[in-house]
């Protein structure tokens, strides 16, 4: 009768941090989706403010032509830096509040997105991204496979990327950019991936509130890169420009 009493009380224990952890990630998933709703809100607004019957208005100018551009592009890499640094000393709800900023300033700094490709391909391209990322992030979730060491790997592609993109912006090749693109597709997908499994990993079902919230906001945050970016390099081979 103590064995089975023992085998009741483990299979208990096992199913109360499945659904605790069934309620982290969906936590992680809803931040995710809602910082991506800010983004592409910001983005369209952002658009139909700078641009009206076809002419900038002056706040287009303001956005796309004078030095202010320059703080809307680097302001969501300050902002991002902070919650990343900051987020152990603030709370939940600072901590959430700022991720919520960062995405919005993301949507306002790619409103220029909708001067260069039609919007048809953009949602069209929107929509290959989000099948595309829920397949591979149901895999890292799913699979028993480490892919720790795979992650390692795509990490230091993702600096090759970017070394290659700074590079480009001088050289203004064709060919490299396509290069580009197609590496920057393959390491998204792979880091979608190997996040989602990194992210489920980091899961604790003795966390308190306050340290679980931080997890799922960083989770989120980590999701949502992920998730932009593989949308950004798939609107390069996918979107049609005006």
């Amino acid at each position: 009768m103590a064995d089975l009493r023992n085998y009741q009380s483990r299979a208990q224990t096992g199913e109360m941090i499945d659904q605790g952890l069934r309620a982290y990630m969906l936590k992680v998933y809803n931040l995710m989706a809602l910082g991506l709703a800010i983004t592409g809100v910001a983005a369209y607004l952002g658009f139909n403010f700078a641009v009206q019957d076809g002419q900038l208005t002056q706040f287009g100018a303001l956005l796309f032509q004078s030095p202010l551009r320059w703080v809307v592009i680097l302001a969501p890499l300050a902002v991002v830096f902070f919650l990343s640094f900051r987020i152990q000393q603030m709370s939940v709800s600072a901590a959430q509040t700022t991720f919520w900023v960062y995405a919005a300033l993301v949507g306002l700094s790619l409103s220029s997105i909708f001067l260069v490709y039609t919007q048809s391909s953009i949602t069209q391209t929107f929509f290959v991204t989000a099948a595309s990322f829920g397949a591979l992030s149901l895999y890292g979730y799913s699979t028993k496979r480490d892919l720790s060491a795979m992650g390692s790997f795509l990490i230091m592609g993702l600096f090759g990327v970017i070394i290659a993109s700074i590079v480009n912006i001088f050289l203004g090749s064709s060919a490299l950019q396509f290069a580009i693109s197609v590496a920057g597709v393959l390491i998204f997908a792979g880091l979608t991936a190997y996040d989602t499994q990194r992210i489920k990993e980091l899961y604790f079902d003795g966390d308190g509130s306050e340290v679980a919230g931080r997890k799922a906001i960083m989770g989120a945050l980590t999701l949502y890169l992920d998730f932009l970016n593989l949308f950004m390099f798939l609107l390069q081979f996918m979107g049609n420009r005006r």
